[in-house]
């Protein structure tokens, strides 16, 4: 029972602990003014590591910010290495599909791992974000 409390504490307390992280710094991150700058931009932040990056440009629900700390959790466990890599590379875009004015799908690989993904971008009033889950679950 008590092991059933802490799951579902550390599943909502974790990405709070995440925004409130990231809530104090100041940024000048623009506003991306289409979903192709708003996967970029959220692309460059994971792989250079600046995660309160790819938070600025990712819509904030919880299963969004669970999965972007597990992705901030497996990239701490790279290699130093690994992580210049990446820090390196150049973000190759596939191809746009837009699903509706306000839904596009971004196909991409990196120039180091060369694996094709996806993300899916939303139009929100602040301007486009990356909507995470849908990339993680696979469910586009």
């Amino acid at each position: 029972m008590k092991t059933n409390v802490l799951k579902r504490m550390t599943v909502w307390l974790l990405p709070v602990l995440l925004l409130a992280a990231c809530g104090g710094k100041q940024h000048n991150y623009p506003q991306a003014e289409n979903s192709l700058d708003a996967a970029r931009e959220f692309i460059d932040g994971y792989l250079k590591g600046d995660f309160d990056k790819a938070l600025f440009y990712m819509a904030k629900d919880s299963a969004n910010l669970q999965n972007l700390q597990k992705m901030q959790i497996a990239y701490t466990s790279k290699s130093a290495n690994d992580k210049k890599q990446y820090k390196q590379a150049s973000i190759i875009i596939n191809q746009v599909e837009a699903l509706d004015d306000s839904t596009d799908i971004i196909n991409y690989k990196n120039s180091f791992d060369r694996i094709a993904r996806k993300v899916k971008v939303i139009k929100a009033p602040g301007g486009w974000l990356v909507d995470f889950k849908y990339t993680i679950s696979g469910n586009i």
